[in-house]
């Protein structure tokens, strides 16, 4: 080889050494690629910055997509709708409450037959209209008889003819848990909760008294009632069903917004993976840039491009040296990775590595004059086996029985003086 291309490429190597970044110049990146094929460990100052980070575009177009993955949707604010309701409620009466009877007082003969004497009296006063007296004459018969459910019925009766729904509820409640089928005590407490417009509450307790003891009067109320407590039950499930369909749809929007950003975190790193295969492509280009002179015709690392030595080999464009492409390093031989046998430096020149030269007893002339050498290398079959054992020198003996490759190997070993 030219001595003075040696010396440029010793140069060359000395400066990488001395000033890594040297390497980062984007046209060198199949350098960088070629000593990291074989295991080299470049420091960071050899790699530009596209290596590492995201060019502009990239960021921008990561940041378009995630304010279009992220940009929430508003939903329509559920604003429920006044229920027309008919029927006649009242304010609720915040008086303290009633006497009520003492369960533990025991109940004799004399004081029933006074109990229902007080509850005559009551009777008589609401003929007359006078409800306060027929409360004190109730609340005298309860207290003579705690466990009678009809005085509590008869007085929660009363009270609602007071307007007085609390009381009366309060009265009915007492009734019920004495007697839990008193029918007076679900119809006082239904009607008292119809006054207190809990129309749903009032159609169940009327409902029960209804087929435990039915009565017009509880027929006409219900009458009222149901109709409200049909509007209310309709009303609830049309938002409950609203706001069941407006959470499936966050739902569903969530699920979406999820697989957005997994596609888009796939469209990223594809399209990052197209871009480092872009900038690392498989051949190199036609010159060795950054060197004074440079290796011009068919540069390759590992190998001699075709115009810088003399003779050359054919077909450059090809890593590795050899016309058809596609062998990373040189020539089998001496075990080292890429390289031209004899020992010496990874994907380079036999002898004694780089710098250091080509031994002076080595006769490229002997390759490249030699036909049958020559034809060989274009023969498909025999190139993919010396790629083979360019990748691992290791897979020499597999191809030893190979009546068409092993001659091959064997002459190119004899003719730079490696192992036979």
């Amino acid at each position: 080889m030219d001595a003075t291309k040696l010396k440029e490429l010793k140069h060359f190597i000395e400066q990488c050494q001395s000033n890594p970044s040297t390497l980062a110049d984007p046209s060198l990146s199949f350098f960088r690629d070629y000593l990291e094929s074989l295991g080299a460990k470049l420091p960071s100052s050899a790699y530009s910055d596209s290596k590492h980070e995201e060019s502009d575009d990239d960021i921008e177009d990561l940041h378009e997509e995630q304010v279009k993955v992220e940009e929430p949707e508003e939903d329509d604010e559920i604003v429920e709708s006044d229920i027309e309701l008919e029927g006649e409620i009242v304010e609720p009466d915040d008086d303290p409450p009633q006497k009520m009877g003492d369960p533990s007082v025991e109940v004799t003969e004399e004081s029933r037959e006074a109990s229902q004497l007080a509850k005559a009296k009551a009777m008589e006063a609401i003929s007359e209209g006078n409800l306060e007296e027929a409360i004190e004459s109730l609340t005298d018969a309860i207290s003579l008889n705690p466990t009678s459910a009809i005085m509590y019925g008869n007085r929660a009766s009363v009270y609602i003819k007071m307007k007085k729904p609390n009381a009366a509820i309060r009265d009915a409640n007492a009734a019920l848990e004495i007697n839990p089928d008193s029918a007076k005590g679900y119809k006082t407490r239904g009607m008292a909760r119809a006054l207190l417009g809990q129309w749903e509450e009032a159609a169940k307790d009327l409902h029960v008294a209804s087929k435990l003891d039915y009565d017009e009067e509880i027929s006409a109320v219900l009458k009222k009632v149901e109709p409200n407590a049909h509007k209310i039950e309709e009303h609830r499930r049309k938002y409950e069903r609203l706001h069941k369909e407006r959470e499936e749809k966050r739902t569903e929007r969530e699920r979406q917004r999820r697989r957005a950003e997994a596609q888009a975190a796939y469209e990223k790193a594809k399209k990052q993976e197209q871009s480092s295969s872009s900038r690392n492509p498989g051949g190199m280009p036609g010159e060795f840039p950054g060197m004074p002179g440079g290796f011009p015709g068919g540069g390759m690392p590992g190998g001699f491009p075709g115009g810088g030595m003399p003779g050359g080999f054919p077909g450059g464009g090809m890593p590795g040296g050899f016309p058809g492409g596609g062998m990373p390093g040189g020539f089998p031989g001496g075990g080292m990775p890429g390289g031209f046998p004899g020992g010496g430096m990874p994907g380079g020149f036999p002898g004694g590595g780089m710098p250091g030269g080509v031994p002076g007893n080595v006769d490229f002339s002997k390759i490249l004059n030699d036909p049958d050498l020559m034809a060989a290398f274009s023969d498909p079959e025999i190139m993919a086996a010396l790629q083979d054992v360019m990748k691992n020198p290791a897979n020499l003996a597999k191809h030893q029985g190979n009546p068409k490759v092993a001659p091959v190997i064997a002459k190119m070993m004899s003719k730079f003086g490696g192992p036979k």
